[in-house]
């Protein structure tokens, strides 16, 4: 069987590829859709989505379409509960948005999974375990930052904050702005000391051993007891080392709900992996399952990506009265030894080549220079 050499595929192609494995190796089908949904799905979620903004078209009977930005919504709607078991889904598939260091509308592949139903610890440790395999397959030099956004609400309900002020703070704690949660808790008049737990909370960062016991000081023994035990069966694998527990990380709390993360990879500054425990969204659209599942950012990776300066490994120069099948049996041997060759009668202008060589009437290969 014919093998893909490596320097065919780009870095997003070879990544796809390794996540396919990984997902479907983990037992998770494979899901499709369609590129167009009905835009009423996405008009009254739009704060769940990367981007606010939708690309829409009419249909030929005058329904309101748009090509799909998101691929959650469509698993959550297409499915339906099946208590006590759980509906274990990736996706590899194409979204249209803005993308995140654009201001232009991109088709972008975007892989993820989804797990749906009875979702217990043991569930959630997969999905931490696959999330973290994930970066592992962008680079070993990663990192997911873990919060459970249940020990803000926790705090933020003791403080007796009210709704709008909870949302604010939420932004205050994904900024790790301790003098801005002060000013809130003054303006809201709240309980004594919880202007200072929520400014600790905001600054709790670093290894699950080292922050679990300052989320205990602070009163969130629940949250920090699910979160221990999630680091304790993380802790024998090989990709432990890159699990940091950060309460700045926050998503939306009105579609999700208990643990939440995000994925960083050395040299891209923007998250690589978004995921968490969305049982909100799924109530939100008239599911009463659990669910938690993650997105794999692939349009962040062409930061990553260090494209050759050549157009080609080697030239390959041949005369006019060259033996095709002479040719042909250069080209198999330079290939062979994984070489990307470009056979040219002259040098073409406006290309570059690692290297130079000729093909001589006796079928040698002789290099230049």
């Amino acid at each position: 069987m014919t093998t893909l050499q490596e320097g065919i595929l780009k870095r997003e192609e070879k990544i796809l590829f390794a996540l396919r494995a990984l997902y479907r190796g983990a037992g998770y089908a494979q899901y499709k859709m369609r590129k167009f949904e009905e835009y009423d799905l996405y008009a009254g979620n739009k704060d769940f989505l990367v981007s606010g903004r939708v690309i829409t078209f009419p249909d030929t009977d005058g329904k309101l379409l748009a090509l799909k930005p998101d691929v959650t919504l469509s698993i959550v709607r297409s499915g339906r509960d099946e208590p006590g078991t759980a509906q274990k889904v990736y996706y590899q598939e194409n979204v249209y948005r803005v993308a995140g260091y654009s201001r232009d509308f991109r088709e972008i592949m975007q892989a993820g999974i989804e797990c749906i139903g009875e979702v217990d610890d043991c569930q959630l440790a997969e999905v931490l375990w696959l999330s973290m395999k994930s970066l592992g397959c962008v680079s070993t030099d990663s990192v997911l930052a873990l919060s459970h956004l249940g020990a803000a609400e926790r705090l933020m309900r003791e403080a007796g904050l009210s709704e709008k002020a909870r949302r604010q703070a939420f932004g205050f704690l994904a900024g790790k702005s301790a003098h801005e949660l002060y000013a809130l808790c003054e303006a809201e008049h709240t309980a004594p000391g919880a202007a200072q737990k929520l400014a600790e909370l905001s600054g709790l960062s670093g290894a699950p051993e080292d922050v679990l016991p300052g989320l205990y000081a602070l009163g969130c023994g629940p949250e920090a007891d699910e979160l221990g035990r999630l680091s304790r069966a993380l802790s024998a694998t090989d990709v432990y080392p890159m699990l940091r527990l950060d309460f700045s990380v926050v998503n939306d709390p009105g579609y999700y709900n208990g643990l939440v993360f995000q994925g960083y990879v050395q040299g891209i500054p923007e998250r690589v992996i978004s995921g968490g425990q969305y049982d909100r969204l799924m109530r939100k659209m008239e599911r009463s399952a659990r669910a938690v599942g993650f997105a794999v950012y692939l349009d962040t990776l062409e930061r990553l990506e260090t494209a050759s300066p050549y157009d080609a490994d080697v030239l390959l120069l041949y005369g006019e009265d060259t033996d095709p099948g002479a040719l042909l049996e250069a080209l198999k041997t330079l290939r062979q030894e994984g070489l990307s060759v470009c056979a040219q009668r002259i040098r073409p202008p406006k290309r570059r080549y690692a290297r130079t060589a000729v093909l001589l009437k006796s079928g040698e290969v002789r290099y230049e220079g």
